[in-house]
């Protein structure tokens, strides 16, 4: 029987590469709405974080999600991004 590969991401903060179940997706449609992607399908342009607090922090103190997703994200997102990483 063959087994499967498993996707990997790289950690936009970290720089890690990890499997994509690990990680959590961020996306920017083409509205440039922002959102939580936790099904990892959405359509849109997404970055990939761990699910580490360490990692949460750096992403929140030097705004890497701007540069990744190239446009300004809110506070708002950053604390529904905290509260998401908080609770796994």
């Amino acid at each position: 029987m063959k087994t499967r590969k498993v996707p990997q991401r790289k950690c936009v903060v970290c720089q890690q590469h990890k499997a994509k179940k690990d990680l959590l997706r961020i996306v920017k449609d083409k509205e440039g709405n922002i959102s939580i992607d936790t099904t990892g399908k959405l359509n849109g342009r997404g970055a990939y974080i761990c699910t580490d607090e360490k990692c949460f922090e750096k992403l929140s103190t030097k705004k890497i999600l701007n540069q990744a997703l190239k446009t300004n994200i809110s506070e708002e997102i950053y604390q529904e991004i905290g509260n998401y990483v908080k609770m796994r």
